[in-house]
């Protein structure tokens, strides 16, 4: 099964603002048009740093009204806007944080995805993470992909499939399988998650 529709990088961008202020700010959510143009143009936990314009955020945010993702509602003379996304997919609070991380800094490791949902989502353990992760790369359809490990490092990037396919050269690792080949594939991951923290809380 696949999604009945693609994001485009603008369009996750806007989504991806309005699920972060909805949980962070939520005495300015839903969110103006001027507030909402702020979010996403913001330049901590931003990655890549955006520059749009009143009419960019207005598309994106009406593309994603027409797949269902956003909604509006008018207070006075403004028409804020809304997500609802975890409606629209099924997310549970912890996955909501992790795609939403993942739309607005790209690919990243457990590790950073633990300590960047902080303010949305408190992961008390690394496995909780890693748990999450497996729930969205199950997710029917998918919406989450391991990437290759780079050259030199210990931990495997994720990233989410709400734009398309990853990047062939960011070929998933993950490929659903048996049972077994499955559940041997979960324990080396949380085993390789379980070595990085006990590095970064015990440094050699």
């Amino acid at each position: 099964m696949e999604l009945p529709w693609r994001l485009t990088e603008h369009e996750a961008r806007v989504l991806g603002a309005l699920m972060e202020k909805q949980v962070t700010t939520p005495e300015y959510y839903p969110m103006s048009l001027n507030a909402l143009m702020n979010a996403c143009n913001q330049k901590s936990n931003r990655d890549p740093v955006m520059t749009l314009g009143e009419d960019d955020v207005r598309l994106a945010a009406r593309n994603l009204h027409e797949k269902g993702l956003v909604g509006t509602r008018p207070e006075g003379r403004v028409v804020k806007f809304e997500h609802h996304m975890q409606e629209a997919l099924n997310l549970t609070r912890g996955q909501a944080a992790v795609v939403c991380m993942l739309l607005l800094r790209g690919p990243q490791t457990p590790g950073e995805l633990r300590g960047r949902c902080e303010r949305m989502y408190d992961f008390t353990e690394l496995d909780e993470v890693m748990r999450v992760l497996h729930q969205l790369l199950e997710h029917d359809p998918p919406l989450a992909a391991m990437l290759a490990r780079q050259p030199g490092t210990k931990e495997s990037r994720y990233a989410h499939l709400l734009c398309g396919a990853v990047a062939a050269e960011s070929a998933p690792q993950w490929e659903p399988a048996a049972g077994a080949a499955r559940s041997l594939s979960e324990r080396v991951a949380e085993l390789e998650a379980r070595i990085e923290a006990l590095e970064r809380k015990f440094p050699v």
